[in-house]
């Protein structure tokens, strides 16, 4: 089971990351939470592939849903710390700038939708929180491999339950 982990798992996370990091570095979609979502739907599809490989390679075909939410968590928990690990290489490279440049872009779009006074103060104490947790190595990385989270863990769970019927995409002969 480590194999497949470890294969599916890379793949998924540093296909993620890759994608993500990509985009933002030419400029093609900033900060899109829909693009980083559909990126991570794409990303995570690697732990149904990866269930899919196991059952058919290891089981002959057969997968109980136990062992095969066992396989996806693997595969998804792989795909988090790679993320994680690349996004840190990632901001290690740019010298720690992303956080300081989120959170100026946030006061930027803020004032340029007309928010002033209290609320623009109240933003600005916000953005200078985030930036003090996020300089916090643990919590940091914490943050970052939980946000594939939501995306894989239905998969998983999606995973798991569709393929435990052999008859659903039945293995190759």
């Amino acid at each position: 089971m480590a194999r497949y982990a470890l294969t599916y798992g890379l793949l998924s996370g540093l296909l993620i990351i890759l994608i993500i990091l990509g985009a933002m570095t030419i400029g093609a979609v900033g900060h899109s939470l829909w693009f980083g979502y559909l990126v991570m739907l794409l990303g995570m599809s690697f732990i149904f592939i990866g269930v899919k490989r196991y059952r058919d390679v290891e089981g002959g075909g057969v997968v109980g849903f136990w062992r095969a939410l066992a396989v996806g968590m693997s595969i998804a928990a792989v795909a988090l710390i790679a993320y994680a690990a690349v996004w840190e290489l990632y901001l290690a490279l740019t010298h720690y700038t992303f956080m300081d440049e989120y959170t100026a872009g946030m006061i930027h779009n803020a004032r340029a939708r007309g928010v002033n006074g209290e609320a623009l103060a109240k933003l600005e104490r916000e953005a200078a929180n985030m930036r003090a947790l996020y300089a916090r190595p643990l919590l940091r990385m914490g943050m970052t491999a939980a946000e594939p989270a939501p995306v894989a863990l239905p998969i998983v769970l999606f995973s798991a339950a569709l393929l435990r019927f052999p008859r659903v995409l039945p293995a190759r002969r």
